[in-house]
């Protein structure tokens, strides 16, 4: 698979077209192709040195490996109750050796062996009574793979007083016929290594190992470990939740359409064909729709060649579902109801907070954008943003921007400390490389007012006299939001000392995107106040929906859209349907104002998910294509599959797509995905376990058909 990088950009050639290629592969010399031929590039080591037979028979390695054969089979079962009926009798346990105690010189030692590595939970106790065995014991690191063959008996238990062995017994009952593992030991007549722990590998407590020995920070890092096995519980769980949809797999080797985001080739020896990784599973379950299959669910891998972030890799699962028969408003009931039941079985082992029974908010993109600056809005953060352009008077709207005619918006927020303690929190925020680039906005840095009672106009002397009052009359008439506490809204709607508050301007323009900079602005205030400790955090999971998305958006010269000549693309995808009738009219006159049937989940700032009411018409998806979209024929006849599906009559259909690693992100409250992924890529797509991409040699591209094109940009 070739593995492309935004960063810098070379060309890969099939021998009978040119395929775009954004990552440059060095193409090694001849001389050094035949140094390591049949050898990974990353590895230098030399041959090994031949030894013969006897040499290798009397190896250490190999005399462990071959024991390994000539162990009973493990029946010990690692259990919290282990039954009466299994004590004093022989049985074999097999586990990782965690703990070791000597007790005496004179052949007396202590083990303990656990079924999973970096798990102590369910270790049973080994006792070593004689000087062979203790010296055997000594011989194994800690860590190593070990079996034990011995009689299963009760602990000794040295004397204690009446009133203790009646607690110890209440504590330690297990029901009728079992008795706690904590209760029982192995008395050890034969132990053997099946496999050491290298004694070079760091094993502190406090350790912390690199991304390149990820199996290590899955064994030794409990919050890790603990992640990954959270994780298979909520895809168990959730199978079980959706049991009413079929899950049924949908091919990874696709074909490359342009439905918005970059796509990873991959080559085959067919020459001049490649497949491609599939963005999602879009068009498959699309087809299922017209295939009669009306519920769809899948565990679907996804590949999108994206810049990355904490939140963002290049392959992701997300849990895909799609529903015929209905329209966006029954799928969005359906996620919340699988969203709640989700959170209500796992609040008890999670610290996530208990979700209420009241629908889950909803939002239209507009507001979202207007009130919040950014379309996945975070409901914790209090303060809104709010229009004042009525309010700022000239000489200030000319110290924060040298636009013509802007918006300026004005965003309130109070914070614990004096006027002191918030000029010395914004001091070090600005100086810090994230509050710098605020400064840096093209249309004028922030303007910035800290409420202080102590100064001329409580401070907001900028804006004037009669802006001062203005402002304050402004923000005391504010009316109480949907999703505003009744103890919130009072402070947001006065000042105090120390109150801050924030002034930006923008172009007089309908919004795009997903931020605006006054958004982001209030999202960084919010996060570093929290750090800072003068601002309480909000344990809760706000969770809402955004909707009413405009369902194109003006071409920005960097995304890909769907290659079409209108100057614009499909917001999301070109399959998502117009929100309403009225939507559908203005696809003729004005497509730019039509609203898309598109809806985001998002929770505390995480876009959780997306979904949409997909176009189930072939005709009206040629007119979204051919006549708005303005794309060629060509590119419209790579969707001709999906285009002959529709035409067989394929019913009204609507569908969802959870960011699976997101949601268990959010679960487990951590902010990047990687914390619950096992083997995650690093900020430049990296696999530093397995170290992935690696350079392609020349025998490879000869053999699909490829060769490389040097790059002008220097790679990095």
């Amino acid at each position: 698979m070739i593995v492309n990088s935004c960063a810098s950009r070379s060309w890969i050639r099939f021998h009978s077209r040119i395929v775009r290629h954004q990552s440059p592969l060095h193409i090694p010399s001849a001389s050094a192709l035949s140094q390591h031929k049949g050898r990974p590039f990353h590895t230098q080591s030399p041959r090994p040195v031949e030894r013969n037979a006897t040499q290798i028979d009397a190896a250490e390695f190999w005399k462990e490996y071959k024991g390994a054969y000539n162990v009973p089979m493990a029946d010990f079962p690692f259990v919290p109750h282990v039954s009466l009926e299994l004590m004093n009798k022989r049985t074999t346990a097999a586990g990782t050796l965690c703990k070791v105690s000597r007790l005496s010189k004179s052949g007396l030692a202590f083990a303990h062996i656990n079924p999973s590595p970096g798990e102590s939970t369910s270790s049973v106790q080994i006792l070593c009574g004689s000087a062979k065995l203790v010296e055997k014991l000594d011989s194994i690191p800690l860590y190593s793979a070990i079996s034990v063959t011995g009689l299963l008996k009760h602990k000794h238990k040295p004397k204690k007083t009446s009133a203790t062995l009646v607690t110890t017994a209440k504590s330690a009952h297990c029901g009728e016929g079992y008795v706690s593992i904590g209760e029982v030991e192995i008395a050890a007549e034969d132990i053997t290594c099946l496999n050491n722990f290298d004694k070079r590998i760091p094993n502190a407590p406090d350790h912390v190992y690199p991304p390149s020995n990820r199996h290590l920070q899955i064994r030794f890092d409990s919050k890790l470990r603990n992640a990954l096995l959270f994780r298979a519980e909520v895809t168990r769980f959730a199978r079980e939740e959706l049991k009413e949809f079929h899950e049924i797999e949908t091919p990874i080797l696709f074909k490359s359409t342009p439905e918005g985001a970059r796509e990873f080739l991959v080559p085959t020896r067919k020459i001049g064909f490649a497949y491609a990784l599939p963005q999602s599973p879009q068009q498959y379950k699309q087809i299922l729709m017209a295939s009669g299959i009306t519920r769809y669910v899948q565990f679907a891998r996804c590949f999108r060649d994206e810049d990355l972030r904490a939140d963002r890799q290049p392959e992701f699962t997300q849990i895909d579902l799609e529903m015929a028969w209905t329209d966006g408003e029954g799928v969005m009931q359906r996620i919340e109801t699988f969203v709640k039941s989700l959170y209500k079985r796992f609040e008890q082992d999670t610290q996530i907070p208990p979700l209420s029974d009241a629908p889950f908010h909803r939002m239209r993109y507009e507001e979202a954008m207007s009130q919040h600056g950014s379309d996945k809005p975070d409901l914790r953060i209090p303060g809104l943003i709010h229009r004042i352009d009525h309010i700022v008077p000239p000489q200030l709207r000319s110290m924060i921007t040298s636009l013509d005619n802007p918006i300026v918006e004005a965003y309130k927020i109070h914070l614990n400390g004096d006027a002191e303690i918030i000029q010395k929190f914004l001091r070090q925020f600005f100086a810090s490389p994230e509050g710098e680039m605020f400064e840096k906005n093209p249309d004028g840095g922030p303007g910035i007012n800290i409420f202080d009672p102590r100064k001329p106009l409580n401070g907001l002397q900028t804006f004037g006299f009669e802006g001062a009052a203005a402002i304050e009359s402004f923000y005391h008439e504010l009316a109480r939001t949907s999703f505003q506490t009744k103890e919130a809204h009072p402070i947001e709607t006065s000042f105090d000392e120390g109150d801050l508050v924030f002034l930006q301007a923008r172009q007089n323009l309908p919004h795009s995107g997903g931020s605006t900079a006054l958004g982001n602005l209030r999202r960084a205030i919010y996060k570093a106040a929290i750090a800072e400790g003068i601002l309480e955090a909000d344990p809760s999971h706000w969770f809402l929906w955004v909707n009413g998305f405009p369902m194109f958006t003006a071409s920005n010269g960097t995304d890909p859209g769907q290659e079409g000549t209108a100057g614009f693309s499909a917001t999301h995808h070109p399959f998502t349907a117009p929100m309403t009738a009225e939507d559908v009219d203005l696809l003729l006159p004005d497509p730019l104002k039509a609203k898309a049937d598109h809806y985001d989940l998002v929770v505390n700032g995480v876009e959780l998910g997306g979904g949409s009411r997909r176009i189930h018409s072939a005709e009206m998806q040629k007119f979204i294509m051919r006549d708005v979209l303005k794309m060629s024929e060509t590119r419209i006849n790579d969707f001709s599959h999906l285009l002959k599906a529709l035409s067989a009559g394929c019913p009204p259909h609507a569908g969802f797509a959870i960011g699976f690693d997101r949601l268990i992100a959010v679960m487990c409250g951590t902010d990047s995905v990687r914390d619950v992924i096992a083997f995650p890529k690093n900020s430049k797509g990296d696999d530093l376990m397995v170290m992935s991409p690696r350079r392609v040699n020349e025998e490879e591209l000869a053999r699909y058909g490829l060769e490389v094109i040097p790059s002008k940009t220097p790679a990095i």
